[in-house]
C-alpha cells in the first residue's frame, strides 16, 4: 500500500541550526537574569524580606528568578519609592523580555508554519507548466541538472521522493519537494500534476516506473511523460503504459562502453552533445516561416532529423526532403550559434 504523501515543501532560506538558536535564547535569558539580579543588588536596601527583613545576595537572586518567571510569592517586596520605581521602569520590561524569550520558540514555530503555508499557497497560484521529477537518485539529479541547463527555472521543478535524505538534498538545491512515492495519487496531486507540462520518471525500479507512468497517465492524459528503464525488455511496456519517450539506461551505457573501446573520441563527442551548454549541443526547435519549403540540407545549421507528426525522420529521407509548416528540426548547435 502506498504511503500517504507529505505536503508540498518549498526550499527554505538558510536559518541557524536548532542548537545554535537554543543557545542564543538561553544566553539572552541568562543575561536578563544577571542584569536584573545586579539591579536588585544595587537597590536591595529598598527591599524587605518577610522572613528576617534583610535581603542578602541569595535573596536578591531568588527574588529575581521568581519575579522574571512571574511566580511572585510576595515574601520579598520593594518598600521604598526608588525600589518600586526601578521595578516599574526596568524590572517589568525585563520580565516581559524574559517571558518572550521563553515562549519565543513556540511563536517562531507558529510563525514559520503560517509563513510556509502562505508561500505554498502563493506558489500554487503562480506555478504553471512546471516539470515533475519522480525520483531524486542519480538519474533524477542528472535530469534536474539538464532541465536547469536548458532554461527551466528552478521554481518550476518539483521532486517527488520517498527518501528523506534525498528530499533534504533537493530542498537544499532550491527545489520544491513532495515526500511520498511516485505511484501515489496524493503525492502527484500535491505536486500539482494537473498543471504540469511534463513528468520525468527517474525511479530506481522498472516496475515502479511502469506503475508511476500508469498513474500519471490516468491523472493527466495530456502531460508529456519521459521515463527511464533499466532493462530494454521493459521499454515497450513503459510505452504501452503511456510514456511518450523511454530511455533505456543499461542499453545506452552498454553501447557507449562498447563504442569507447575502439572509438573513445566518438564517445567524448556524444557526451559533449548530451551535456547542454558546453561545446556542441543537440537542439530541437520549430522551423521558421521562411524555412518552409526548403530542404533540410540547405539550412545554415547542421540538421540531423526532421520531426513530423511526432516522429523523427533522418534529414536525408525523401519524405522530409522539403520542410512543411508544423515540422520541427533536430540540429547541432555550436558555441558560435549560441553567441549569435
Amino acid at each position: 500500500m502506498d504511503q500517504p504523501a507529505g505536503g508540498l515543501r518549498l526550499p527554505r532560506r538558510a536559518s541557524p541550526k536548532p542548537l545554535v538558536a537554543i543557545g542564543r535564547r538561553v544566553s539572552i535569558a541568562l543575561s536578563v537574569v544577571l542584569l536584573n539580579w545586579l539591579i536588585v543588588l544595587a537597590e536591595r536596601g529598598g527591599y524587605q524580606d518577610a522572613a528576617d527583613g534583610v535581603v542578602s545576595r541569595i535573596d536578591a537572586l531568588y527574588y529575581t528568578t521568581v519575579t522574571l518567571t512571574t511566580t511572585g510569592y510576595g515574601d520579598i517586596t520593594p518598600v521604598t519609592d526608588s525600589a518600586r520605581l526601578v521595578n516599574a521602569l526596568l524590572v517589568t520590561p525585563m520580565r516581559l523580555i524574559f517571558v518572550l524569550v521563553l515562549v519565543g520558540t513556540t511563536i517562531q514555530v507558529l510563525t514559520e508554519r503560517s509563513r510556509e503555508q502562505f508561500n505554498v499557497a502563493r506558489w500554487r497560484s503562480q506555478v504553471d507548466e512546471h516539470v515533475v521529477v519522480c525520483g531524486y537518485g542519480t538519474k533524477g539529479r542528472s535530469a534536474v541538472r539538464a532541465l536547469r541547463q536548458s532554461g527551466t527555472a528552478t521554481d518550476h521543478i518539483v521532486v517527488i521522493e520517498n527518501d528523506l535524505q534525498a528530499i533534504e538534498e533537493a530542498n537544499n538545491a532550491g527545489l520544491a519537494t513532495v515526500h511520498g512515492t511516485s505511484t501515489s495519487e496524493s503525492a502527484l496531486r500535491e505536486a500539482d500534476l494537473s498543471k504540469a507540462s511534463a513528468v520525468v520518471v527517474a525511479v530506481n525500479r522498472d516496475d515502479t516506473a511502469v506503475l508511476t507512468t500508469l498513474t500519471v497517465r490516468r491523472l493527466a492524459p495530456t502531460v508529456t511523460i519521459v521515463a527511464a528503464v533499466r532493462e530494454a525488455e521493459n521499454a515497450e511496456l513503459l510505452k504501452q503504459s503511456g510514456a511518450d519517450s523511454v530511455i533505456t539506461a543499461s542499453a545506452a551505457a552498454g553501447r557507449l562502453l562498447g563504442l569507447a573501446t575502439g572509438s573513445p573520441a566518438t564517445v567524448a563527442l556524444v557526451e559533449d552533445m548530451i551535456a547542454f551548454g558546453s561545446g556542441l549541443d543537440l537542439v530541437e526547435r520549430d522551423i521558421e516561416p521562411d524555412e518552409i519549403g526548403l530542404s533540410p540540407r540547405s539550412l545554415a545549421t547542421q540538421v540531423l532529423a526532421v520531426v513530423r507528426g511526432g516522429l523523427p525522420h533522418p534529414f536525408d529521407e525523401p519524405e522530409v526532403s522539403r520542410l512543411q509548416d508544423g515540422d520541427r528540426i533536430i540540429h547541432i548547435s555550436t558555441p558560435r550559434d549560441r553567441a549569435e
